[in-house]
């Protein structure tokens, strides 16, 4: 099969850890070891998340007194698609002896009238206890918003339209390239008026990415992978209870968070609705069984997975 992952920004940088370079390392070497089991078995292309780096770099950047402004998130996230990108081309090299790995900095077309510009929903950077996140947002000009328990900085967040570089990644991926591409989503471009591709100050919703690049890429499966077994109707209530194997329907018929699982199910849902194949939300380290229908939550079309006697 042809497979895309979604890989969770949690896999690179955990909740209270410290975000030096070698505990990212770490990270990206256990997530690689998961994803270089589905590697083995399925062509395999690899975005990931980039909240918390692109927050981390950001308040460098506001702090930094050599610079007459800070780095405008465009090139930010193009920093961080390096960064990352570098980890994880290193890491699956190591683990995939003889296969060929190729990381690529992308870039993602949004338009720039969409009304993502006026709601700023996307969480960059660490958490802050309500006061200190209060403080920050006045120093720097910062929204924030409740994020769990916690507060954290949140930025425009406009919907994909397409990669710019997707004939490559498809090309790449017919000659058996593993790929990891369009980091955190994607930088952020509009065309302007001359018809030029221009950075704009933006985060792009990574799963939203991975959604519409696996249906142009004909990908057979959209993985989301994040630190939750599956998904959860009533999460925080009495009546909290995981589901299994779902469709689309039934799915959009809950109500999540647009700050978190809000977004992972949408993506989900458009995938399997256009292409009438197979997503899954799920923990990183279940990523073969998810494929196998035996963990995650599981959607298609009519709840089951068919192919699951020949994986």
């Amino acid at each position: 099969m042809r497979v895309l992952v979604a890989l969770g920004g949690n896999a690179l940088m955990r909740r209270g850890e410290s975000p030096d370079a070698d505990v990212q390392i770490a990270n990206v070497a256990v997530a690689v070891k998961t994803l270089a089991e589905v590697a083995a078995r399925h062509e395999l292309i690899i975005t990931h998340g980039n909240g918390p780096q692109v927050g981390m770099l950001a308040l460098q950047s506001a702090g930094d007194s050599n610079l007459s402004r800070p780095y405008p998130f465009d090139t930010l996230g193009a920093q961080t698609q390096g960064m990352i990108g570098y980890w994880m081309l290193q890491a699956l090299q190591n683990a995939l002896p003889g296969r060929q790995v190729m990381s690529m900095v992308n870039q993602t077309l949004v338009s720039a009238v969409d009304p993502a510009f006026d709601d700023p929903t996307k969480f960059v950077g660490q958490v802050y206890d309500r006061a200190e996140a209060e403080r920050l947002a006045a120093e720097n000009g910062w929204t924030v918003k409740p994020d769990g328990p916690h507060w954290r900085r949140v930025v425009p967040s406009p919907r994909p339209q397409r990669v710019v570089e997707t004939r490559l990644i498809r090309g790449l991926v017919r000659d058996g390239v593993v790929v990891v591409c369009a980091g955190g989503g994607g930088i952020p471009v509009i065309r302007n008026d001359k018809g030029r591709l221009q950075g704009i100050e933006a985060v792009i919703d990574k799963d939203l990415t991975g959604s519409m690049l696996a249906e142009a890429l004909e990908c057979d499966a959209f993985l989301i992978l994040t630190d939750v077994p599956r998904v959860m109707r009533g999460f925080g209530t009495p009546q909290q209870e995981e589901i299994g194997h779902t469709t689309p329907h039934e799915l959009r018929a809950e109500d999540f968070p647009a700050g978190s699982m809000g977004p992972k199910v949408e993506a989900a849902c458009r995938f399997v609705e256009t292409t009438g194949d197979m997503a899954a939300i799920g923990r990183l380290d279940d990523a073969v069984r998810i494929l196998e229908g035996t963990a995650g939550t599981v959607i298609t079309p009519n709840a089951t997975w068919p192919l699951t006697s020949t994986l």
